[in-house]
């Protein structure tokens, strides 16, 4: 049995014939690779499609307070006209109710948004005004 050794898992004594065969697999394992790296990669696609599009909060959620923290908010009446009239006009607009909850969020961002405005009304109400000379 000397001198027989041709490498790891090879049979010295095999035909030709066999050679092919696993030749044969090494191809079919190959393709069989090279479809299932493909799906993986659709797959993976797939998944990335679906998190850039992400449902819209007021489909996704249970209720108006999902995801929300409660903060108590109170308004002086003239902001509480404006804010009714507000969201009349935004119902209008989407043809749609649209929660008092969400448009107080949203009206919230927009002043966010817009810091400068927020400074003006701020302003109005007596902010940064000094009383020393």
């Amino acid at each position: 049995m000397t001198g027989m050794k041709e490498g790891a898992g090879e049979d010295p004594f095999a035909s030709s014939d066999e050679s092919t065969d696993t030749t044969e697999e090494t191809t079919t394992t190959e393709t069989a690779t090279s479809e299932s790296e493909t799906v993986e990669t659709e797959s993976t696609q797939s998944s990335r499609q679906r998190r850039s599009m992400q449902i819209p909060y007021k489909f996704r959620r249970d209720g108006v307070q999902d995801g929300r923290e409660r903060v108590p908010l109170f308004l002086q009446s003239e902001t509480k006209n404006s804010e009714r009239d507000a969201q009349r006009e935004l119902e209008d607009r989407f043809d749609d109710d649209v929660s008092l909850t969400d448009l107080r969020e949203a009206l919230m961002k927009a002043g966010l948004d817009h810091l400068d405005e927020v400074e003006a009304h701020l302003e109005e109400w007596g902010y940064g005004l000094t009383f020393e000379e």
